[in-house]
């Protein structure tokens, strides 16, 4: 008995002890280091009373003991005891694909048991578990390379061979100024230079450190992609970031593996493991064989589940990515073009600065230069080399200033500012750019090919008719139908059914899955009472074949009892072909003869006229004693259902405004051609005039059998393509980019991806698109809509129209800096503008005028234009006329100024040289309001929605006015009185009336050089 006491009493000793030491779970980190702390002081105190006071039992014969008790009360690394395997093992077991660690775990389910969760229920999230296991295993994020910092783009800025050389004359002309004047006096020349140098660098360098910045945004914007979790025996969608070890990821076609894990349940899974193997061929995985998956891999076919092993920077695809930094140097197709012409216009700037120095050079040494006071500059031996030297620098600066201001800096720059500005405005049009490159060429699209479900559609579909046999309506079936039907639909889905609590849902039933599954799944438990937990219960599935858009059904094996049966699901047309008996709603089966196999036609082509999609579902009670291959003829059918799926409100007007812009917009869909001609009328595609047209609706079957120049000679009149595959879609796109189309194609699925990549634009679905549709993508269509496709092809058309009209605005500027200065040089031996104020100049046109004309937002009136198409030239009839009209102007008063201004205005040459700098601004000033439209009169049209466009405007006349009024030494400029300024203003504004007069002048539609060519050619 004293030995039960005794025993007992060590029991609750140890027990007390580990209720001591034991940490609660939920206890924060800050928290458990409070605890630890406390249980250190205690046991500490506790053992120093014993010593003080032992307790002595005469009776009780103590045996000899350790002089000390080990206690350890450091806090366990991690949560690893709470697991039964580590994070080292788990790596080890999937990146080394160590089957025989796998089998002594026992298997893919000792594996699950092992990371304490489970296939069906997943993990528990009521707990803290999710934050255990992350704080336990890791986050499922890896690190970056570091951003960009800003000095790495003054570095690069500063690489620019034209800004060394003007370094290198400031540094000179600073040098020469100080010893010829001293330090007070003659640093303003070199001083100067050095300022303006700095500023034009800063600018660069800042605007393209947020330009960096926002790409970096984007980035993490791409890569937080959806994926569905079973939690709490629900199945969720929840971000790739928030995936833990131990979750079971469900994978369908299409989707990107998340983490590293294991395969534990699914069918016919084959994985594309190309992205980290490089083999083109798919892997299939399967509990008998191949269990791994691998984070990065794409699912090519089937479905299946798996549980996660390693995440983030514990898998292989987290350690290549973290050396992988997002290449934000992409150039686009218009850039490269502005590229060429930057570089033809800065071809021309050399010979004008190389021709504008030898004049200058000329006119010095032969004494023809004076200084202010009449003197000549140069007297042979008499001048001391430090002013020759001097000389020569100044005459050097001015001529590469000439290059500086010639060659446009600020195209590169206007593209940028305008791609990531209009970047940044689509996502909150629901349109996520993946390619800068899109965005342009989007605004060139001619035709749109679009799919049906989810764009043109809701994507919200209900069960609305049903047929079984040739009765309507499920209101007498027989309860051998009805179990059969059970079967069909719980067996053969990639779809689930939960149960919600009554308290957080309104609804007794969540369904998931695609939004067809989902409104078969609930008009299947709402209407034939399915328990899909019973059936998935009684039934053993044995083979599965996954639905594809080329099949267009899925099939599934199933035993129940030892007996095999087969249930297929699919496109009304094609289930039918494989039936030759059917089922009516007593469940009778009868023979399909000719003329029931006509009343089945009738019935669906009646469904679809009313814009149903139509599925059908077959069943057999044998499968020729195959296990690997089901069935597919002399089936029975079972019944149809017309699903409907409504038009997305708006679409019809999206369609039409895509339509007035010149834009065709063609429909490609795998539903039956009834149903996508009654969908394509009432979107708007198919129109009253599309009657007489023959080829206007068509199967893709059709269109696959044509000849190559028969594809040729009909694409252009198709509308709708009907019972299309994905091979359908890339046909017609190659087709009509043959024949000179910019096409823009829209697609959700795996095998839309070839089409997608072929298109010149590839627009992925954001919400039922998958995972490698949106990789093949450009732009990604974030609510699946296609008002938002429309919003884009003007977001487009307003990128393209928006760096046009800076082009117009900076090749103005150029002429007519270049021939100015040029004229001056020859004439009169002198530049009116000096380097600074040239630098000046190029700040203003540049950066400011890039911002201030690349920022302005898409107007209606861009889709009243007529697309741009592929060969279109970038600068345009309409661009050359306002452009030269206004560098005629310009060109005409400064040099009227430059010649007779001292003798028109009394003033002093320096005053002269102030006036033409503070007038060639000031008309630039003008001319950028000129510049907001190519061809509408109206230019203050929408001003007030524009205040970046005003505040630059604000903000760079506050700046001429501090150049010319306050920094006299730095700009070599003197002030100005009221009347001076108010000539200024004045010849300015005649831009104005110049503008509005010259829009009215016609020009030919051919542009000017192809009359060049033809004459040549002649």
């Amino acid at each position: 008995m004293s030995t039960n006491v005794s025993s007992h009493a060590e029991k609750n000793n140890l027990v007390g002890v580990e209720f001591l030491l034991e940490l609660p779970k939920t206890l924060s980190k800050t928290n458990k280091k409070w605890q630890l702390a406390f249980i250190k002081i205690y046991c500490s105190r506790t053992l120093l009373n014993c010593a003080k006071h032992p307790i002595v039992k005469p009776s009780l014969l103590l045996s000899r003991s350790l002089s000390y008790t080990a206690i350890d009360l450091d806090h366990p690394q991690g949560h690893h005891k709470d697991f039964t395997i580590d994070q080292e093992n788990l790596n080890d077991l999937v990146k080394n694909k160590n089957q025989e660690k796998l089998h002594s775990l026992g298997g893919p389910n000792g594996l699950v048991s092992a990371l304490k969760t489970n296939t069906r229920q997943g993990i528990d999230e009521e707990t803290d578990e999710i934050q255990r296991r992350r704080s336990t295993f890791g986050a499922n994020t890896y690190t970056r390379p570091p951003s960009k910092s800003l000095i790495h783009f003054v570095v690069e800025a500063f690489k620019d061979l034209t800004i060394l050389i003007l370094l290198a004359c400031a540094t000179l002309s600073l040098g020469f100024g100080i010893k010829e004047h001293g330090l007070k006096e003659g640093w303003y020349d070199g001083g100067s230079i050095f300022v303006a140098v700095f500023l034009v660098v800063a600018v660069s360098a800042v605007s393209n450190f947020r330009q960096n910045r926002q790409f970096d945004k984007l980035s993490k914007v791409s890569s937080n992609i959806k994926i569905d979790v079973v939690r709490n025996g629900r199945r969720q969608e929840i971000s790739i970031f928030d995936i833990v070890v131990g979750d079971i990821i469900c994978l369908n076609i299409g989707d990107q593996v998340p983490a590293d894990g294991v395969f534990v349940e699914g069918h016919s899974l084959h994985v594309d493991e190309s992205s980290m193997t490089g083999e083109s061929d798919h892997v299939e995985v399967n509990l008998n064989g191949n269990t791994f998956l691998f984070s990065g891999t794409k699912i090519a076919d089937g479905f299946g589940k798996m549980v996660v092993t390693s995440v983030g920077m514990n898998t292989a695809w987290g350690q290549m990515m973290s050396h992988i930094s997002r290449d934000t140097n992409e150039q686009t197709p218009l850039q490269s073009r502005l590229d060429k012409l930057t570089s033809s216009i800065g071809k021309v700037g050399l010979i004008v600065a190389f021709l504008v120095l030898l004049v200058l050079l000329i006119r010095y040494f032969t004494g023809s230069t004076k200084d202010e006071s009449g003197k000549r500059e140069y007297n042979g031996k008499n001048t001391k080399s430090d002013e020759i030297v001097n000389a020569v620098v100044e005459m050097v600066a001015a001529a590469v200033t000439i290059i500086v201001v010639a060659i446009p800096e600020g195209l590169p720059l206007a593209v940028t500012l305008t791609l990531a500005y209009s970047m940044k405005r689509m996502m909150k049009d629901q349109a996520m750019v993946r390619k800068l490159s899109a965005c342009e060429t989007m605004g060139s699209a001619t035709t749109i090919c679009t799919d049906k479900t989810g764009t043109l559609t809701l994507n919200q579909m209900t069960v609305t008719d049903s047929w079984f046999g040739l009765e309507s309506g499920n209101a007498s079936l027989s309860s051998k139908v009805v179990e059969l039907f059970h079967e069909g639909v719980a067996m053969n889905t990639t779809g689930s059914v939960f149960k919600a609590k009554e308290s957080s849902s309104s609804s007794e039933y969540e369904f998931s899955g695609s939004p067809t599954e989902k409104a078969i799944l609930s008009w299947a438990v709402n209407e034939l009472k399915m328990d899909m937990e019973e059936v998935i219960r009684e039934h053993e599935v044995v083979h599965v074949e996954a639905f594809n858009s080329e099949k267009k059904r899925s099939g599934v094996l199933i035993k129940k009892n030892g007996e095999i049966t087969v249930h297929w699901k699919g496109a009304a047309e094609k289930i039918l072909a494989m039936c030759s008996t059917y089922y009516d709603g007593s469940g009778v089966v009868k023979e399909i003869d000719g003329d029931d196999k006509i009343q089945f036609e009738n019935i669906i082509q009646s469904m679809a006229a009313k814009s149903l999609r139509c599925i059908a579902f077959a069943y057999s009670e044998d499968n020729d004693n195959e296990t690997k291959k089901i069935k597919e003829e002399n089936l029975s059918l079972l019944g149809i259902v017309g699903i409907k799926d409504p038009c997305r409100p708006g679409v019809k007007k999206a369609v039409e405004d895509c339509q007035f812009a010149g834009v065709n917009i063609k429909m490609i869909t795998g539903d039956n051609i009834f149903t996508a001609r009654a969908i394509a009328v009432e979107c708007g595609i198919l129109t009253p005039e599309d009657e007489s047209n023959e080829d206007a609706v068509l199967e893709g079957e059709a269109f696959r059998t044509y000849t190559q120049e028969q594809r040729l000679e009909k694409v252009e009149r198709i509308r709708v393509m009907a019972r299309s595959s994905p091979f359908d879609k890339l046909l017609m796109v190659k087709c009509l980019k043959e024949l000179g189309h910019v096409v823009a194609v829209t697609g959700d699925g795996t095998n839309d991806a070839p089409a997608l990549k072929e298109a010149d634009i590839g627009l992925s679905m954001g919400i039922q698109g998958t995972e490698v549709a949106k990789e093949s993508s450009d732009i990604v269509i974030l609510d699946d809509n296609f008002a938002s496709v429309a919003t884009v092809l003007k977001w487009g058309r307003c990128v393209y129209n928006n760096i046009q009209k800076f082009i117009q605005f900076q090749l103005t500027v150029n002429v007519a800096a270049l021939v100015i200065n040029f004229v001056a040089a020859v004439s009169a031996g002198e530049v009116p503008l000096t380097a600074v104020q040239l630098l000046w100049v190029n700040l203003i046109m540049d950066t400011l005028g890039a911002l201030a004309l690349a920022t302005e937002k898409p107007t209606n009136d861009l889709m009243k234009n007529r697309p741009v198409g592929r060969t279109a030239p970038l600068i345009t009839n309409v661009m050359w006329r306002n452009l030269l009209a206004q560098a005629f102007y310009q060109i005409s008063v400064l040099l009227v100024l430059q010649f007779r201004g001292r003798e028109i205005f009394g003033v002093t040459e320096r005053v002269k040289n102030t006036l033409i700098f503070n007038t060639f601004v000031l008309c630039q000033v003008f001319n950028e309001f000129n510049a907001r439209s190519l061809e509408k009169k109206n230019v203050f049209r929408g001003l007030h929605k524009n205040r970046l466009f005003v505040g630059i405007i604000v903000v760079t006349v506050v700046l001429q006015v501090v150049m010319v009024e306050f920094l006299k030494r730095f700009a070599d400029t003197e002030r100005l009185n009221w009347g001076q300024w108010g000539v200024c203003v004045a010849i300015a504004a005649v831009s104005w009336p110049i503008g509005w007069l010259v829009k009215s002048v016609p020009v030919p539609e051919k542009h000017f050089f192809s009359y060049l060519k033809w004459k040549k050619s002649a």
